[in-house]
């Protein structure tokens, strides 16, 4: 009787329409903050949802499903950035989301968002990539270097860097505020 413990297959994904809900809002998300402009934003979501669908069977469970999602939404932002650099600025405007609570809250919010793209903006796409992963979709340093391909010090470099321009300019943005 043999008496080492099975071997377990890898798990499969689920299915893709659960993938979908469970994702949308975060890909939408990431793509606003990525520099995909709010005209463009289904259009890109819509093919990260693709090549995800496309891809579902090849993912290995090397990481967690929303990283390898992540993976893809940064190269499809990466390919629009590229792809419409010529014909009009990107804009970091992230979709206007429903949030229960006074109007007052929800005032505070969106200016708070808008402020957010505003400071994004500022950001070149590498620094961008390295502070929206690590600093708003909170992953660590080892994925965030693994998913835009650096080495771990850049990756801390590039974050630094961006953190710097971003207290900078919120720096001059609240004493514009105070003055005005």
């Amino acid at each position: 009787m043999d008496s080492s413990p099975a071997i377990s297959a890898p798990e499969s994904p689920p299915p893709f329409a659960m993938i979908y809900d469970d994702h949308v809002k975060f890909v939408w998300r990431v793509l606003g903050r990525l520099g995909v402009a709010r005209a463009d934003l289904e259009d890109v979501c819509q093919e990260v949802f693709i090549v995800v669908h496309r891809r579902l069977a090849e993912f290995e469970g090397r990481s967690s499903l929303r990283t390898w999602i992540y993976g893809i939404a940064l190269r499809c932002a990466a390919d629009y950035r590229r792809r419409d650099a010529r014909r009009r600025p990107a804009s970091s405007a992230v979709p206007e989301i429903a949030i229960e609570g006074s109007q007052l809250e929800d005032l505070d919010a969106r200016d708070a968002r808008a402020t957010l793209d505003r400071l994004l903006e500022l950001l070149d796409p590498d620094k961008r990539e390295v502070f929206v992963l690590f600093e708003l979709e909170e992953l660590a340093m080892a994925e965030v270097v693994a998913l835009v391909g650096c080495p771990l010090q850049t990756g801390y470099s590039r974050l630094h860097a961006a953190r710097d321009i971003v207290a900078a300019a919120a720096a001059r943005m609240r004493a514009k505020e105070r003055r005005s």
